[in-house]
């Protein structure tokens, strides 16, 4: 039989290799967590629910950005403009000045449109007809050089924006039509500032939110509306220098939710 001391010391042994094994196992959690948050969001549709929605990048040809549909968006990201975050927390947006633009805008865009379907057609609805909301949590991370201004989500209606939520520097507002300064929702925007802007499209109205309180309401009839969101800048390189893909706007969406009833 092995005698006493032989037998506390094989207790200690067997103790301390426990304890190391077990710090050893703590010590690759955060590395194994790392690589789990990886798989889980590899695009950004593996962030926010994408279904309903249509992206348009800086890239592409001159006046025909690229457009990413579904269901290849699903599956979609493009390093720097379109990526999810590594902790899944996010998506980021971003719009150099020197980026592609429509033919119907000389800015550049990062930024969904919304669709229906499942993301086959293209939506447009009535601010007459139902009730039409667009919850987006987000925080502008970057602005242009020279012409720091940014929009980070909108109504659409036909051919031309209707309201805006619109950072110029530190003054966040939101817009009417033309009227860029319609309403200074703050002057003391900073950057990396996360907020939720909501728009309640009804009755002929369109009532915009933040953070929960009604900013102002924005009269408009029509029925060919649909929803925005992402990095549309509001420079280019006739504005802004230097003109190059580090001089860009840049937008964080962590949550995006459309409602129609």
């Amino acid at each position: 039989m092995p005698s006493t001391r032989t037998t506390v010391l094989a207790g200690i042994t067997a103790a301390v290799t426990t304890a190391t094994l077990t710090l050893n196992a703590h010590a690759d959690t955060p590395a194994a967590h790392d690589r789990a948050a990886a798989a889980r969001c590899a695009h950004p549709a593996d962030v926010l629910d994408l279904t309903d929605w249509k992206l348009t990048l800086p890239t592409g040809d001159d006046e025909d950005p690229t457009e990413i549909a579904q269901p290849e968006l699903a599956t979609y990201s493009a390093e720097p403009w379109f990526r999810a975050e590594s902790g899944c927390e996010a998506v980021r947006f971003r719009a150099a000045v020197n980026g592609v633009t429509t033919g119907g805008s000389s800015y550049p865009r990062a930024e969904l449109r919304e669709m229906t379907d499942g993301g086959e057609d293209e939506a447009a609805w009535s601010t007459t007809d139902g009730t039409h909301t667009l919850l987006v949590r987000e925080a502008f991370t970057a602005l242009p050089a020279e012409r720091p201004y940014m929009v980070g989500a909108q109504v659409h209606g036909g051919g031309d924006d209707v309201t805006v939520f619109r950072l110029e520097g530190s003054s966040l507002y939101i817009t009417d039509g033309d009227d860029r300064h319609h309403h200074l929702v703050t002057d003391d925007y900073g950057l990396g500032t996360e907020f939720e802007a909501r728009f309640v499209a009804e009755n002929g109205r369109i009532a915009v939110y933040y953070n929960g309180r009604r900013e102002t309401t924005i009269s408009h009839d029509s029925d060919t509306n649909y929803f925005k969101a992402g990095a549309y800048t509001q420079a280019n390189c006739d504005n802004s220098e230097p003109c190059a893909d580090d001089n860009h706007g840049e937008v964080r969406i962590s949550r995006i939710e459309v409602t129609h009833s």
